[in-house]
């Protein structure tokens, strides 16, 4: 039985878990380093502490301070999220050790995953179709280079203990090599302190395919459908949909068991997705299994109706599933769209500062995963992530209809927003199609189709730069209390701006 969860990770997800946890009956401890102390997500725990580090993010990578805050604050459990702590296998074995409920995997599934070559070595010696190429970590150039030669160009490199599109580069021919062998080496390292690298055969106009599975401790494995992420720049996922546009039912069977086959081969427990590339003949080959909850997890629970983070804190507590793979049925369709603080008409350079105006779509089939509210201080420490915009409608045309709508009424002000980048993505025609792959912002978008910011939204910007020129103080940018109540001028400011727009 879990009666408190340590949340140890911060923004969206940590929200997320603590909302899950709180429709169970579990109360939540959410930690925080100094630079999120005024942070959204702080308003929705039961306890709160801070954690220190030489760095923000050092901070939430802290096993021992996390463990001890834990014990010291008779947290039953503890959930990663996702990012973070979410795959470290010490952490979950550090969790075990000290009689704490890891919500997640145990820490040999993680480790056989981890590795990005053992996990290739694993999936093939399991049956599972892999890409062409390398089943053992390379350290030196002219070893890359010699497999490169037999594989064929264009070829991948990968950082064998990373993911995200960490340490990884195209080459398409043997001059390429050597100094995107070394650069990939650089950033792997700088990433996953491990320069290993391995080599694939690049897959080149494929579909990115997903499955989203989840087992007990009693056996038990169930997948739930598949997600579509080829919507990705530079390796970044950036819109997901549920289903896929080119899977047929018995494809989507097909692929699931072969997930369910990857999972059982290193006997995973709780939530994790299985990662394909599906070219144009319909082939589907392994890429990655991610070992946790994934970002895009929300458009897989509107077509199932299932809760993902429930059911993940009821597996750790040793519950059988309560759904059989036969309770599974995809019904209508929904896409997400993640809402990053960055400029899309300045190469999508990350943005920083105080959320100055802040308003939520609403509606039927609409749902906001968000990590920020008005007042909240978006920095330059972390993923420029801050909120997930999804959508549910019962066919894809709709849907897409109802993001439309949706990214047309979010609005934010004080700080820039990949917003009008996503409304230019949903009225392309390759898009609409379906059709897009993973080189489809790459080779087929065309970026002069970003709307200028139109009428409504340089009224925006303009009340406030005046507004807060003529009244911003200093001493404004606090918080009274830990329940999100700023002070009145705050509130005056939000209401002026909403009269002028």
């Amino acid at each position: 039985m879990i009666k408190r969860i340590l949340v140890a990770n911060r923004g969206e997800i940590a929200i997320r878990v603590i909302r899950a946890a709180k429709e169970m009956g579990i109360e939540t401890l959410a930690i925080y380093h100094e630079v999120d102390k005024s942070s959204h997500h702080l308003n929705f725990a039961t306890l709160t502490k801070q954690i220190n580090g030489s760095t923000p993010k050092a901070a939430y990578l802290d096993i021992n301070q996390i463990i001890e805050i834990a014990k010291s604050t008779d947290c039953d459990a503890i959930h990663p999220g996702y990012g973070f702590l979410s795959e470290n296998a010490d952490f979950s074995e550090a969790c075990e050790k000290n009689g704490i409920i890891f919500i997640g995997p145990k820490a040999q599934s993680i480790r056989a995953m981890g590795s990005k070559t053992q996990a290739r070595k694993i999936m093939f010696e399991a049956g599972v179709p892999i890409v062409p190429g390398t089943l053992e970590p390379i350290n030196d150039q002219t070893s890359g280079k010699k497999i490169a030669d037999e594989i064929g160009y264009p070829v991948l490199l990968k950082a064998a203990s990373g993911g995200g599109g960490k340490g990884m580069r195209i080459v398409r021919n043997e001059n390429e090599f050597t100094e995107n062998f070394e650069s990939a080496q650089r950033e792997a390292l700088n990433s996953f302190k491990d320069d290993s690298i391995y080599i694939e055969k690049l897959i080149e106009n494929a579909k990115h395919i997903e499955i989203q599975l989840i087992a007990d401790k009693h056996n038990n494995y169930v997948f739930l459908g598949e997600r579509d992420c080829s919507v990705q720049r530079r390796h970044q996922k950036l819109i997901e949909e549920c289903p896929s546009t080119v899977l047929d039912e018995e494809l989507r069977q097909k692929m699931g068991m072969v997930a369910l086959n990857a999972a059982r081969a290193v006997d995973y427990t709780n939530a994790g997705t299985v990662e394909f590339l599906f070219d144009n003949n319909k082939n589907f080959y392994f890429l990655e299994m991610n070992t946790r909850l994934q970002v895009e997890h929300p458009v897989t629970e509107m077509v199932t109706g299932i809760d993902l983070v429930c059911e993940q804190i009821s597996v750790a507590m040793g519950n059988t599933l309560s759904f059989k793979q036969s309770d599974i049925q995809l019904k209508g369709h929904s896409i997400e769209c993640r809402i990053n603080a960055e400029d899309p008409y300045n190469d999508f350079m990350p943005d920083i500062g105080r959320i100055l105006y802040y308003q939520e779509p609403q509606g039927n089939g609409i749902r906001l995963d968000s990590g920020v509210n008005l007042n909240n201080e978006v920095t330059m420490y972390f993923d420029p992530m801050i909120a997930k915009l999804i959508v549910y409608a019962k066919d894809r045309k709709l849907a897409i209809k109802k993001m439309l709508m949706a990214l047309d009424e979010f609005k934010i002000g004080g700080l820039k927003t990949n917003i009008p980048f996503h409304k230019a993505i949903m009225n392309n025609s390759e898009f609409i199609s379906g059709k897009y792959n993973t080189n489809f912002l790459t080779s087929v978008f065309d970026y002069s189709e970003l709307p200028e910011l139109n009428f409504e939204e340089k009224q925006m910007l303009a009340a406030l730069s005046v507004y807060f020129k003529e009244n911003y103080k200093p001493h404004c940018n606090t918080t009274e209390n830990n329940n999100n109540k700023f002070g009145n001028n705050w509130k005056q400011s939000n209401l002026h701006i909403r009269r002028l727009i």
